[in-house]
């Protein structure tokens, strides 16, 4: 039986108003597609997405076309005041990549904002963003949905939910990243190396096959054949 609570009513109203606008923004997303309008027309159907299905406040929430240190923002998400978030915008037939990140994830960091919204209007994306003194500006993709594609109304929503000004406001972007963070694979390869995890695999072996081997022994073999290489860096 599953003992998983209720979400709040204040989420489930989040996202039926999500659904609601999922439905009306699709025809005019596919007609941008098919146009391939400039940037400049998808960013008024993303402020209107902003507005009527996130939530936000287009005169206290979004500040537009922000500079600092050199860097450009197209908008910036203020929660209570504060920076929470850094949106870069394509035009909607542009299809997302990592370069479009640059700007926005270095202009976050300089204001010490941890997340970055990359869309082109069809596809949203979440990004943590943070940086370690003398090292490259890092980036985690959280959460991808795509308006277009074949999941779910619902599915969408509950994505989108996270995109939202009541949710960016109870931090579940933060949770959700917790959670995946938890779960990764590094995470998961760094569990396995630990010493409390090879002293427990060493006894495990020793009590199935008699052998004893050194702490060392099992290192070498979850490096050569359980840990990938990319997983090590």
């Amino acid at each position: 039986m599953s003992t998983k609570k209720p979400a709040p009513k204040w989420e489930l109203d989040a996202k039926e108003t999500i659904k609601t606008q999922i439905r009306r923004i699709t025809k005019p997303l596919q007609d941008q597609l098919e146009r391939d309008v400039s940037e400049a027309d998808t960013r008024t159907l993303i402020m209107d997405f902003l507005h009527l299905a996130l939530g936000y406040d287009k005169f206290e929430d979004l500040s537009a076309e922000q500079r600092i240190r050199g860097e450009f923002a197209d908008y910036i998400i203020k929660i209570d005041k504060q920076d929470k978030a850094v949106i870069e915008v394509k035009r909607t037939a542009q299809d997302l990549n990592s370069r479009h990140l640059r700007q926005a994830e270095t202009y976050a960091v300089n204001k010490g904002i941890f997340w970055v919204f990359l869309t082109n209007g069809r596809v949203w994306q979440a990004y943590r963003t943070w940086a370690t003194t003398g090292q490259p500006v890092k980036t985690d993709l959280v959460v991808e949905v795509d308006i277009l594609g074949d999941e779910t109304p619902s599915k969408k929503a509950d994505k989108l939910f996270h995109f939202s000004k009541p949710a960016l406001r109870k931090e579940t972007l933060a949770e959700l990243y917790r959670k995946k963070s938890a779960t990764a694979p590094k995470s998961l390869a760094d569990i396995l190396m630990s010493d409390t995890v090879i002293q427990a695999i060493r006894r495990e072996i020793r009590k199935e096959t008699g052998y004893n081997p050194a702490p060392l022994e099992i290192i070498d073999s979850l490096k050569t054949g359980v840990i990938t290489t990319d997983l090590e860096k």
